[in-house]
């Protein structure tokens, strides 16, 4: 009786256990589906990363909407769409401004650094290059003399 008792429990187990699996499975595969359809999204529009890179939105942001709107091109307007010129202008101008933001001075004196580096390995080469090694005249110990007595 108490074996039949736990088979049963058993059978109650895996058939509630198989009977939510395809549910599960499905959510699971659309969420897999999703992530792989806002990749192909993403790489469609790849005017997206200059948001990211800006700090003005993140990856989560976007994946959000997306699973909300899908590919609704009203709900990404704000994003896709604005005009290719003012991104030249904005990297234009990024590169002016981080142009404007380098210290001369320590430029230089890195150069200089990097000059005396390059000055002491090429005056070790030239070195080893032009000094030539002159050999003594060995003279033969005598076969007798052991211990320079």
């Amino acid at each position: 009786m108490i074996l039949n008792y736990k088979i049963r429990h058993v059978f109650i187990f895996f058939f509630f256990v198989n009977l939510f699996k395809p549910f599960a499975y499905n959510k699971i595969g659309d969420i897999m589906a999703t992530k792989d359809d806002f990749k192909n999204f993403a790489y469609k529009h790849p005017e997206l990363v200059r948001y990211i890179k800006s700090g003005e939105a993140t990856w989560q942001k976007f994946y959000e909407i997306y699973d909300i709107y899908g590919d609704n091109l009203e709900a990404w307007k704000e994003y896709i769409g604005k005009s290719t010129s003012t991104t030249t202008d904005y990297n234009f101008k990024s590169i002016t401004d981080k142009l404007k933001n380098i210290d001369l001075n320590s430029v230089q004196e890195h150069i200089n650094t990097a000059q005396k580096a390059l000055g002491i390995v090429q005056e070790l080469t030239n070195k080893g290059a032009t000094s030539t090694v002159k050999a003594e005249s060995v003279t033969p110990r005598p076969i007798n003399k052991i211990f320079e007595d």
